[in-house]
């Protein structure tokens, strides 16, 4: 660089002034002059630093900034200590489980030491790649197929504490390594993707299965509910009409117990007029229909038959009355109006509960019979 300086500035002399011998010699000594100021000069970046040699001697490390050095003897390399990428060829290897993979990577470093960088390894770079080819391989064949191709993180980590140990003695730190892709060979890939629709296969028929499982059950709940419900009606109904008997016997009863001598009396009356339309003249009378005249008294017929007391309707005997339950009558009509009562908000929620989730069973109304 400096010779093509100084060639370019003593030909652009030569041009400009006359070729003389003084003229020549001044040239000359310019020349040198403004060469030798710029090779003295070393800017270096914020971001770098530069090693110095001179006559191929390690001088140090130059400092961002401007640098003076000795013209003509000294050379520097540049270290970048930003963050650089490393690419990793693809690589092909062979699993555990003897599946061929390939596979490639990129690796994340960084100059921590530049002296190091200079005087232990002759390209970091190619070093740091070379390296992680080599570490990516044996990673891989060290895996079955299904953990090269889960476990991308597990890979990484190995990679990189495979490289940690020799770049420390370059100088160089390994940040991050990252596989970009791991594939298996296309006869793997067919047969992996075979094995994943069959299973896709088994867990859609398991899947349907279930369905028609989980309806069956449904539709038998249902079908349970409805006839726990249709059975539990049937008997309150029955329940319902045995208790209309009873009360429509009960009521009979009562109405019998209170037209007994009323009955027979009305009876007679019908018959003494019948006797009355008769054309016969004589007629005789039994004595139940005169007793039967003095009960009525003086509110019939006027006469001056002895009072009596009201006309009143005869009792039934205690065992008859046990037996019919005339006593029991008030009681029976009000359980009848509570099992009513019962019957309507059973059926109500047996309604309800056909809409929600199925019951076990339902509470039974309480009877007396």
């Amino acid at each position: 660089r400096d010779a093509a300086l100084a060639v370019v500035l003593l030909g652009l002399g030569l041009l400009v002034f006359p070729v003389t011998p003084l003229t020549v010699v001044g040239l000359l000594l310019l020349t040198l002059a403004v060469v030798a100021v710029y090779s003295a000069v070393e800017i270096v970046q914020a971001y770098e630093k530069r090693a110095l040699t001179v006559f191929g001697s390690y001088r140090g490390l130059l400092d961002p900034g401007l640098n003076f050095v000795p013209p003509f003897v000294s050379k520097t390399y540049r270290f970048d200590l930003r963050t650089r990428t490393v690419d990793v060829p693809r690589q092909e290897a062979i699993t555990r489980d003897n599946s061929p993979v390939t596979a490639d990577a990129v690796v994340y470093v960084r100059v921590m030491d530049p002296k190091k960088a200079f005087l232990e390894v002759d390209d970091y770079e190619n070093a740091v790649s070379y390296l992680a080819q080599t570490t990516l391989r044996a990673v891989l064949g060290d895996m079955e197929l299904d953990e090269t191709l889960s476990r991308r993180d597990q890979i990484n980590n190995r990679i990189r504490r495979g490289l940690d140990e020799p770049t420390d003695e370059w100088g160089v730190r390994v940040e991050s390594v990252e596989v970009r892709e791991v594939k298996p060979s296309p006869v793997v890939e067919d047969a992996m993707e075979q094995q994943t629709s069959a299973e896709r296969r088994r867990r859609a028929m398991i899947l349907e299965a279930q369905g028609e499982r989980r309806s069956a059950v449904e539709s038998a709940q249902g079908e349970k509910q409805s006839n726990v419900i249709r059975a539990q009606g049937e008997k309150q109904s029955q329940i319902l009409e045995a208790q209309g008997d009873a009360i429509s016997t009960v009521l009979r009863a009562k109405s019998a117990e209170s037209m007994g001598e009323r009955a027979i009396v009305d009876k007679g009356m019908e018959t003494l007029e019948n006797i009355g339309g008769s054309e016969s003249t004589t007629f005789v009378l039994p004595q139940e229909v005169t007793s039967l005249l003095g009960r009525y008294g003086r509110g019939l017929s006027g006469s001056d038959v002895q009072e009596k007391e009201g006309l009143d309707s005869l009792e039934f005997d205690e065992e008859t009355r046990d037996l019919l339950g005339l006593d029991d009558v008030d009681e029976l009509l009000e359980r009848i109006d509570v099992d009513v009562g019962e019957s309507t908000a059973l059926a109500g929620d047996g309604e309800a509960r056909t809409d929600g989730e199925p019951t076990t069973g339902a509470a039974e109304p309480a009877t007396d019979g």
